[in-house]
């Protein structure tokens, strides 16, 4: 079964998209492997210092960053798709086995496509409301997944 095309609503959607200079397995490895994903999922001064990926539709997708005055933020979602090197979608409406969580934020799906230049990354953050949309514009969403993006193929790159 082909996954169904994500056409965001400019409304409620915030995308980032680039062409970065790596390999599918590379970038898939970053978003699916904690030991990676610690090194790059938020921008610095803050920290990933946890991470637990259960990469299937319903495992648990959580992290818990830590910000340079030591406040701590946690997200626990699940995945709702994962199409090996291409698709990733997950969600914090849902927690681990799709239980509903109190209070949700987002659901992203990330597309990666090889091309000539390296893999095309494309990142939508879907949001219920358009408020909830502006919060995580305000909140930096272009700067700081740009900049987690950028984190993400400098680590890559340094493993090579």
């Amino acid at each position: 079964m082909k996954p169904l095309e994500l056409h965001p609503n400019p409304e409620l959607d915030l995308v980032l998209e680039r062409t970065v200079p790596l390999t599918l397995h590379e970038v898939w490895a970053a978003w699916t492997e904690p030991e990676h994903l610690v090194h790059w999922f938020c921008p610095k001064p803050w920290q990933t210092i946890a991470c637990e990926i259960d990469l299937r539709p319903g495992g648990v997708f959580q992290t818990v960053m830590r910000g340079p005055e030591g406040q701590e933020h946690g997200s626990l979602g699940c995945f709702l798709e994962v199409v090996h090197l291409h698709r990733l979608v997950w969600t914090d409406a849902m927690g681990p086995g799709y239980r509903p969580n109190e209070k949700p934020f987002m659901t992203g799906t990330l597309t990666f496509d090889k091309v000539d230049e390296g893999v095309r990354y494309r990142a939508v953050a879907q949001h219920a409301n358009a408020a909830t949309k502006q919060q995580h514009e305000e909140m930096g969403f272009h700067q700081g997944w740009g900049i987690a993006l950028d984190q993400l193929v400098a680590h890559m790159q340094s493993r090579r």
